[in-house]
C-alpha cells in the first residue's frame, strides 16, 4: 500500500508514520460522510410535499428513495474497489463532485423524472466517495488506537446522521421547501472539494501492473443491483411474483457465478481471502440487521406520528430530536469503551439494548400515547444503541484490512449498510402495511391497526437484532486496541514497496 504524509517522529504529531494532517482529514471526510448518510433519511418527512409539487403517482413515489438505495447498494462495492486501484483521495473527489452535481439537479427538478434521474445519480456518487472516504482512515491512522478512535468517531457520526436527516428534512421542508434538503449538500461539497487536496495525500494499493477485472466487476454489481431491485419490489408486490423473484434469483445466481469466476482468475477484483475473516464477515451481516431494524423504525416512526398523530414536517422532525442527542451520547460511549472492553462486548450490548429498545417502542404505540410517557421512552434507548452500534461496527468490518484491501472493505461494509435498508424496507414494512390493511377489512378502526401493526414490526426487528446479538457471542473475535495490526506491520515492514504520487508538498505518499 503507499503511505500517507509520513513523518518520522512520535510526539506532538502523532505516532511515527502517521501524517500530521491526519486529524483535519478526517474531519473533513466525515463531514462529508455525515452528508451522505443524512441524505438518505432527510427525503422520508418531506415525502408528502414533493408528491404535491412534482405530481408523483402513488407508485412512483417511493423511488425517491429506492433510486438512492438501488444504486448506491449496487455500485458500492466496485467503488470501493476502484478507489483502492486508481487511488482513494481521486475517487472520493470525483465521487463528491458527481454527489454535489446530483444535488443541484435534484433541488431544481421541475418533474418527478428528473427528480428520481438525479436521485439515481446521488447514489453513484455516494458509492464512489463513501468506501474511499473509509478507506483512508486505516491508511491516515497506522497506529492502532488511533484508528480505532477514528473509527470511532466515524461510525458515531453515521449514527447521528441518520436521525439528524429527519430532523433537518422536518424543518427545512416547513421552514423554507423541500428543495433545500437537496441545495445544502452543495456548500459541503464545495468546501470538500476544496479542502481535501490540501490535507490529504494520493493513496491506492500496489497494482504491479494488473488491470480492473471488468468480469468480476460486471457480475458483482450487476448482482448487488438485482438484489437490491428485487428487495425493493418485495415492498409492492408479493414474494411469490416474477418481479420480485427474478431479479432475486438472477442476482443470486450473478453473485455466485462471480465467486466462481473470482476463484479462478489470477487476478481478481475481489480476493476471495478477504472473507476468510470471521470477524469481518460476522460483521457485516449483523450491520445487515442493525440497519434494516433502524431504517424500520424511521420509516414506521415516521409513517405513525403523522397518521395516527396527524404530525406536521416539523412536528415529526423535531421527534427525532431525543433520538439524535441519544445517538450522539452513545457513539461517544462506544469509542471510549471499544479500546478498553473490545468491539465485541460493545457490539453485544448495542445488539441487545437495541432489541430491548424496539420493545419498549412497540409498547408506547397506541392510538392515545403521549410523546413524553409514549414514544420518549424508545426513541432515548434505540438512539444511544444506535450511537454505541455503528463505531464497533466499522471497526468489525475494517478488522485486520491491510492496505490493498482498505477500500474493498470499505464498499462492502458499505453495500451490507445499503442491503439491510432495503431488505428492513422490503420484509417488515410491507409485513406491517398488510397487517393494517388485513385488520381494516376485517372492522378494526384505521388508528388501531396502523398502530398494532407497526408494533409488530418492531418486535420482530427486535427479535432481528437478538439474532445479530448472538452470531457476535458465537463467531466474534476479540478486537481490541491491544491485537495485532497489519496495516501498520506492512507499513513498516514493505513501505519500500508502495505506489507513490507526489503530494501537494512534495514529500512522497
Amino acid at each position: 500500500m503507499s503511505t500517507v504524509g509520513k513523518d518520522s517522529h512520535s510526539g506532538a504529531d502523532g505516532p511515527a508514520g502517521a501524517d500530521p494532517r491526519r486529524w483535519m482529514a478526517l474531519t473533513v471526510l466525515a463531514a462529508m460522510q455525515f452528508m451522505l448518510i443524512m441524505d438518505i433519511t432527510v427525503v422520508n418527512v418531506a415525502l408528502p410535499d414533493i408528491q404535491a409539487d412534482l405530481d408523483f403517482s402513488h407508485e412512483s413515489l417511493p423511488w425517491v428513495v429506492n433510486a438512492y438505495v438501488l444504486v448506491a447498494g449496487g455500485f458500492l462495492l466496485l467503488g470501493g474497489r476502484l478507489a483502492d486501484m486508481f487511488g482513494r483521495r481521486r475517487v472520493f473527489m470525483a465521487g463528491v463532485l458527481v454527489f454535489g452535481l446530483a444535488s443541484a439537479a435534484c433541488g431544481a427538478a421541475t418533474a418527478s423524472g428528473m427528480l428520481v434521474a438525479s436521485r439515481f445519480v446521488q447514489g453513484l456518487g455516494e458509492a464512489l466517495a463513501g468506501p474511499a472516504a473509509l478507506g483512508l482512515i486505516p491508511v491516515l491512522f497506522p497506529d492502532r488506537k488511533e484508528r480505532m478512535k477514528a473509527l470511532g468517531i466515524w461510525g458515531g457520526l453515521s449514527a447521528v446522521a441518520g436521525a439528524v436527516g429527519s430532523v433537518v428534512g422536518g424543518m427545512v421542508t416547513d421552514l423554507v421547501s423541500w428543495r433545500w434538503i437537496f441545495f445544502i449538500n452543495i456548500p459541503i461539497a464545495v468546501i470538500a472539494l476544496i479542502m481535501v487536496p490540501r490535507v490529504m495525500s494520493e493513496n491506492r494499493m500496489v497494482r504491479d501492473g494488473r488491470r480492473l477485472d471488468s468480469v468480476g466487476a460486471v457480475s458483482a454489481t450487476g448482482g448487488l443491483v438485482a438484489v437490491v431491485y428485487g428487495l425493493l419490489q418485495a415492498a409492492d408486490h408479493p414474494w411469490g411474483s416474477g418481479r420480485v423473484l427474478l431479479p432475486l434469483l438472477g442476482g443470486v445466481a450473478l453473485l455466485v457465478f462471480m465467486v466462481v469466476w473470482e476463484s479462478r482468475t489470477p487476478d481478481p477484483m475481489i480476493p476471495l481471502r478477504f472473507f476468510a475473516n470471521r470477524t469481518r464477515v460476522t460483521t457485516n451481516i449483523v450491520s445487515v440487521a442493525f440497519f434494516a431494524a433502524f431504517f424500520t423504525y424511521m420509516f414506521l416512526f415516521t409513517l405513525y406520528v403523522q397518521q395516527v398523530h396527524d404530525y406536521s414536517p416539523m412536528k415529526t422532525g423535531l421527534a427525532y430530536i431525543p433520538l439524535t442527542i441519544t445517538a450522539f451520547l452513545g457513539a461517544g460511549v462506544s469509542t471510549v469503551l471499544m479500546p478498553r472492553v473490545g468491539v465485541k462486548a460493545v457490539m453485544t450490548i448495542a445488539s441487545f439494548g437495541g432489541a430491548i429498545a424496539l420493545f419498549i417502542a412497540a409498547a408506547g404505540f397506541s392510538p392515545d400515547a403521549s410523546f413524553v410517557s409514549g414514544f420518549m421512552p424508545g426513541l432515548i434507548l434505540f438512539g444511544f444503541c444506535n450511537g454505541m452500534a455503528y463505531p464497533a461496527l466499522i471497526n468489525g468490518a475494517l478488522h485486520e484490512v491491510t492496505g490493498q484491501d482498505s477500500g474493498l472493505a470499505s464498499g462492502v461494509q458499505t453495500a451490507m449498510q445499503q442491503v439491510g435498508a432495503a431488505l428492513g424496507l422490503a420484509t417488515l414494512v410491507p409485513f406491517a402495511f398488510r397487517y393494517v390493511d388485513d385488520h381494516v377489512a376485517d372492522g378494526t378502526l384505521p388508528q388501531v391497526a396502523q398502530t398494532d401493526g407497526y408494533a409488530l414490526a418492531f418486535r420482530i426487528g427486535a427479535g432481528i437484532l437478538i439474532v445479530g446479538a448472538v452470531l457476535v457471542l458465537a463467531l466474534l473475535e476479540k478486537v481490541s486496541g491491544e491485537m495485532r495490526d497489519p496495516i501498520a506491520e506492512a507499513a513498516e515492514a514493505a513501505s519500500g514497496e508502495a505506489a507513490t504520487e507526489p503530494s501537494p508538498s512534495g514529500a512522497p505518499t
